[in-house]
């Protein structure tokens, strides 16, 4: 089968993979570097390090049920939680499985990910969708996962005013995430003028640009003067975390969702102090968490339809996926990998 895999930075490549076999408990189905393990150092769960298969985004139809599964059957529209976890360490006992010690992430740290024509994994991991949800839309579950448990175990509430720093695809998720849970006020800080532009049309009541106003004064103006109750964080820079404490009101709580990698942030522990503000980090999802963003979408509470920008075949990639992120990210929230496309691509 075709497979997108990755080797190193920069060296992605569509190769020809062995279609995997179905282990017991498991479920194989069909298309629809933090956490990767680096060369010669085998991911602790999987055992696998590069090349990898990508994609951890991602939906598909059963095409074969292992031994011992139950609840599933071939034909069955499904999305995959990817977080890899090995169930019985101190965290995983807590139903923390976000936070294992040997996490990982299926198409990051292996077990093959969702850029390939089929792909396995533990029934346990596999969510089922209803028959009308689109493939496309399935594959959006994950990202919106992310949204939703941002706000989750937050301290947020009905009536609350919230500002989200960031305004690119998680910022965007959690916009979405709050508006099903009926926020009135959600205001988006964002310097690029079209991510302003997404923000404002998925739903955000205000739209600033922290390069033309200060963002603490303006969420003062739009809120009263009282400031934000929580500011959830997806940007993921300095000064959005400076600005962003201070946009907080007295005992508010700021939230972080970025993944900041090597950088290390710096919180102004008198701004934390004197306005006994609070600080939380958030990171992926839980059990449970897949399933709510499968049913408000199904019964319409969160409307993420407009989120996909681009779809292209497994040949493009590289230049019209990884490089449009990088270099056009401005102009796209997700771009889908139509993997239907990979038999087209082989016989081109």
């Amino acid at each position: 089968m075709k497979a997108v895999r990755f080797h190193a930075a920069k060296d992605i490549r569509v190769e020809e993979v062995p279609v995997p076999t179905v282990k017991p408990g498991w479920i194989r189905y069909l298309d629809g570097p933090h956490i990767i393990p680096p060369n010669g150092q085998p991911h602790g769960m999987t055992g696998e390090s590069p090349p990898i298969t990508l994609g951890h985004e991602f939906s598909g139809i059963v095409d074969e049920v292992g031994e011992g599964v139950s609840g599933f059957k071939q034909g069955d529209k499904v999305c995959v939680q990817p977080t890899i976890y090995d169930g019985d360490c101190r965290a995983c006992l807590k139903g923390l499985t976000n936070s294992c010690d040997t996490f990982g992430f299926i198409g990051l740290s292996g077990w093959g990910g969702g850029m390939s024509e089929y792909t396995c994994a533990p029934a346990e991991y596999v969510k089922k969708l209803p028959d009308d949800m689109g493939l496309d839309i399935g594959a959006l579950v994950e990202p919106l996962a992310v949204g939703w448990h941002a706000v989750a175990p937050s301290p947020y509430k009905d009536g609350d005013n919230v500002l989200v720093l960031g305004g690119g695809p998680i910022g965007l998720c959690v916009v979405l995430a709050l508006l099903a849970k009926g926020c009135k006020n959600i205001i988006v800080s964002e310097v690029s003028r079209r991510r302003r532009e997404f923000a404002q049309s998925f739903g955000a009541h205000h739209v600033i640009d922290p390069e033309k106003v200060d963002i603490v004064q303006e969420s003062k103006n739009l809120t009263d003067g009282e400031g934000v109750d929580v500011c959830f964080d997806a940007a993921g820079v300095q000064i959005g975390v400076d600005g962003g404490l201070q946009a907080v009101r007295p005992r508010g709580t700021f939230v972080n969702i970025a993944l900041w990698g090597a950088k290390r942030v710096a919180l102004d522990m008198n701004v934390m102090l004197f306005g006994e503000r609070r600080y939380m980090a958030v990171v992926t999802y839980i059990d449970g968490d897949f399933e709510a963003v499968i049913e408000a979408i199904h019964s319409g509470k969160l409307k993420p339809h407009g989120m996909i920008t681009k779809v292209i075949r497994p040949d493009e990639v590289a230049e019209e996926g990884f490089k449009a992120l990088t270099d056009d990210k401005d102009n796209q929230v997700k771009i889908l990998v139509d993997m239907s496309k990979a038999t087209e691509v082989a016989a081109a």
